[in-house]
């Protein structure tokens, strides 16, 4: 089974604008061609530890290229403005895990 990769927003400030709602009606069919799919989108945290810092976006893409060629495809690129212009905030990929996974994987080669 391939390992899954995400694309991660975290939006502290976003105009909803005319220009963000076309963002939004376009970026469906940028998913589509890597299988990208939402998991969360624009959700506001339940604080538990510390200040959360704004709206979160994930976006799960099913092998581990597939974010990264969403990301660089020329349809996303087309309509990165329309956000970038409007909002502000961070933007990054992240591969998943292979599974199962426990939390003492991490220390895997770490006292080498």
């Amino acid at each position: 089974m391939p390992t899954p990769s995400y694309a991660v927003g975290i939006l502290t400030r976003v105009d909803l604008n005319d220009e963000v709602v076309e963002y939004l009606r376009r970026i469906d069919e940028t998913l589509a061609p890597f299988g990208g799919r939402f998991l969360v989108h624009g959700a506001r945290a339940q604080e538990k530890e510390g200040a959360w810092p704004g709206a979160l976006i994930v976006i799960e893409f099913p092998g581990a290229e597939g974010a990264a060629a969403w990301y660089a495809s020329d349809a996303y690129q087309a309509i990165i403005p329309l956000r970038a212009d409007n909002a502000d905030g961070w933007i990054a990929l992240f591969d998943g895990l292979v599974q199962p996974h426990r939390g003492v994987d991490v220390l895997q080669g770490a006292h080498a």
